[in-house]
């Protein structure tokens, strides 16, 4: 059991509107990385809504509807707005990678029942971020992941094809 799975957060279960320096600090380092630095041209963005009407994730005890919004997606080959449309308020087409990042208030059994609904849609790899422990989990599937924390030089998402600094995640 890695200290991630066993760190006890007795926070809100649910979606926490209230920001941090820190989950602020980590999502706009790893969207500005992977737009910018990672060798893999991907379409990244934050705070994306994803559409999930059309799927019933009501095993997953999230409740969202219609919606779900992750920190930052990617996706290889991002979706398009259709002629007619200036804009979209939410996407059908899922990521290829999702992350999420632990704010400080809310709790990491709700995170981990996220992830497992992501790749029920179809989410390839999912990212947990923890801030305060400076660590990073890597979902390949539902129930595997690999720790990464300052320990390694590199945080390395295999499925993706993704190798980063980990010391750029937190700095």
């Amino acid at each position: 059991m890695s200290d991630i799975d066993a760190f006890e957060n007795n926070g809100i279960d649910g979606e926490d509107e209230m920001g941090s320096l820190n989950h602020s600090t980590v999502q706009t380092n790893l969207a500005g990385w992977l737009k910018f630095k990672c060798d893999k041209k991907l379409a990244v963005m934050t705070e994306l809504s994803l559409d999930i009407s059309q799927h019933d994730l009501s095993e997953y005890r999230l409740d969202v509807k219609d919606e779900l919004k992750p920190d930052v997606c990617a996706y290889i080959n991002p979706p398009k707005i259709p002629a007619t449309e200036d804009d979209l308020l939410r996407v059908c087409q899922m990521p290829d990678l999702v992350i999420e990042i632990l704010s400080p208030r809310q709790a990491m059994s709700y995170l981990i029942r996220k992830v497992k609904a992501y790749f029920e849609l179809g989410v390839k790899s999912c990212w947990l971020v923890v801030p305060s422990m400076s660590a990073i989990n890597i979902y390949s599937q539902p129930n595997q992941h690999k720790t990464f924390g300052l320990s390694e030089t590199y945080l390395i998402d295999q499925v993706m094809g993704i190798q980063l600094p980990i010391q750029d995640v937190f700095s």
